[in-house]
């Protein structure tokens, strides 16, 4: 292709990449930057067979600003532009037009933006991706390195997150929970683990988890859940996951089992099993 057919492909789809960019990052530069990258590897690689080429630069894009919250993370470097604004896009960027001007607004306010930086990472790309752009869950897992299942969790502690506004997790609670939930477990105490499971509980286990034993992809109830774990998770401890108290096996120091706990009013609700390797190795992991 010519370098002119490259450049009009990818102008048609500019404002929505940086619209993704924007609401990712909550940084004019940033953004901008996300959008440059994103170009360029659009520009090495041979698109002409994908059919969906605003999909394919969607998700790349998205790669690109994950990359970019992380690395924000580990720095701990906060430092956003909140203008949302004509004025925040540089003369070198084309304006995006009324539409996409009339979006971002409704889409990036204030209070919102302020939530958003709460967010982990992995909650803020599978929320901002689902919940403003409609991407379907199955679309934004190979982005996360998880599975649709786990997505859709992280999506939905996001929004739960935005609606309350509530901006820092409850860690002391829920290690208390998932503390007493181990102990349980632990021990056989199967009506204690009852105690602290919430009746509708959702268990999710990866692949790699059932092909290791685990009961099902999926189990569901209280009962069926406590009955599983009712003497098990012996050498499981306490873990920060993507910032909120989970569980992890870690035999030799290497994990090997991940547990994504999410903790309401005092109870577990879900809970996500991950064994592959390369879905934990994309884990933010912290001890307690």
């Amino acid at each position: 292709m010519s370098d002119d057919f490259l450049v009009q492909r990818f102008e048609e789809h500019r404002d929505h990449l940086r619209a993704v960019a924007f609401r990712m990052l909550g940084s004019s530069s940033e953004a901008d930057d996300a959008v440059q990258e994103t170009w360029m590897r659009f520009a090495r690689t041979d698109t002409a067979e994908v059919e969906n080429l605003r999909g394919w630069l969607t998700t790349v894009a998205s790669r690109v600003c994950l990359n970019l919250l992380r690395t924000r993370r580990t720095r701990r470097e906060d430092e956003l532009d909140r203008d949302h604004d004509t004025a925040a896009f540089p003369g070198d960027v084309p304006a995006p037009d009324p539409e996409a001007q009339a979006v971002m607004a409704d889409s990036v306010g204030l209070a919102l933006q302020v939530v958003l930086d709460s967010l982990n990472p992995a909650e803020r790309v599978a929320f901002v991706l689902h919940d403003l752009f409609g991407v379907p869950f199955d679309r934004i897992a190979p982005v996360l390195d998880r599975t649709p299942e786990a997505t859709r969790q992280l999506a939905s502690r996001a929004r739960r997150r935005v609606r309350g506004g509530t901006p820092v997790p409850d860690v002391p609670l829920q290690r208390s929970v998932v503390e007493a939930f181990l102990a349980a477990a632990r021990d056989g105490r199967f009506e204690d683990l009852l105690e602290v499971l919430d009746p509708d509980i959702k268990v999710v286990a990866d692949a790699a988890a059932v092909a290791t034993g685990f009961a099902g992809r999926e189990v569901l109830g209280a009962k069926q859940v406590a009955a599983i774990f009712n003497g098990n998770a012996r050498a499981a401890v306490p873990v920060l996951v993507d910032g909120y108290v989970g569980a992890m096996w870690a035999p030799g120091g290497t994990p090997r089992s991940v547990l994504a706990c999410t903790v309401e009013h005092g109870r577990i609700t879900a809970i996500t099993i991950m064994n592959d390797p390369g879905t934990i190795a994309a884990l933010d992991l912290a001890d307690l």
